[in-house]
């Protein structure tokens, strides 16, 4: 199906006007801050600036998982970067991922402190640091690493692919959708084929990998992703559903799901989160009526 008028591209492409649809007012081809600011501090080791996107919960999800198994120095401060109003686009935030993305995490348990963007690094960093959620043995720690790294090079083309075309795009584009749709479907064949033969994506232990993949493969079996769960069957992915409801059982995972969210339920979203008990008392169902 040919699109009408058709487009021909430039010799060379200049920025005469904004793209990108639904996030068009947060696309820019240049790097760098828009505007001075610094980001808020609060009291525990770790900083995390960060947005309940899936790249966001992979963080949130992994911190609440080492609170749970007793890691004291896991607490954190969840501070709220609203990329539709450009918080990432501050100063401070630019500071500590240059790249301008959720999530960023400064952590400041050190005599001087560490910055760690991208999710994947902010994932392993935190694994390492405390020793968990990753295998020791080097044949374990390789086969999460693959996983890992599985996630973070096929995720854009179920986000910034699928997900923009089908769901945020000012105009439908059948080949934009039929392309990424094919590969989004491949890529859920590979987690069921390998999740038929092993419990988890690296074995028989729940690891980074899980917590990578799950918040958007699992959010996309589950049908919060893109309301796109009819279109693309994925009903029939039997073992990525087993997979994602036994992950999603977990309370870690549950909490997680909550920080820095701006959508869904009021009782799920714990906009910012600095202490264990935000989750009984700072939900938006508990703030907003104290507010109007």
């Amino acid at each position: 199906m040919a699109d009408s008028p058709e487009y021909v591209p430039p010799k060379v492409w200049t920025w005469t006007q904004p793209s990108g649809g639904h996030f068009a007012s947060i696309n820019r081809p240049i790097a760098g801050p828009t505007h001075d600011k610094e980001l808020p501090v609060g009291r525990h080791p770790l900083q995390l600036y960060s947005l309940g996107t899936p790249n966001g919960v992979k963080v949130t999800i992994m911190l609440e998982e080492l609170l749970a198994l007793g890691h004291t120095g896991a607490e954190y401060d969840a501070w709220l970067i609203n990329i539709r109003d450009g918080d990432q686009f501050g100063s401070g935030f630019v500071d500590v991922n240059p790249n301008s993305k959720i999530p960023a995490l400064l952590d400041r348990s050190g005599s001087e402190p560490i910055r760690v963007f991208e999710s994947g690094s902010i994932l392993l960093y935190l694994a390492e640091k405390f020793g968990a959620f990753i295998p020791k043995a080097i044949q374990g720690r390789t086969e999460t690493l693959n996983w890992l790294f599985w996630q973070m090079g096929s995720a854009p083309y179920l986000g910034g692919g699928f997900g923009h075309f089908y769901a945020y795009a000012p105009t439908k584009i059948e080949y934009a959708i039929d392309r990424f749709a094919m590969e989004v479907k491949r890529q859920l064949d590979v987690l069921d084929r390998r999740l038929a033969e092993s419990e988890y994506l690296a074995g028989n232990d729940y690891t980074i990998a899980d917590i990578a993949v799950f918040p958007w493969y699992g959010g996309l079996a589950k049908g919060w992703q893109y309301g796109a769960a009819e279109f693309l069957s994925v009903q029939d992915y039997k073992h990525v559903q087993r997979w994602a409801d036994t992950i999603l059982a977990r309370p870690a995972v549950r909490r997680g799901r909550m920080v820095n969210r701006m959508s869904g339920e009021p009782s799920e979203q714990l906009r910012e989160r600095h202490d264990a008990g935000d989750f009984e008392t700072k939900t938006q169902d508990k703030i907003e009526p104290t507010r109007s």
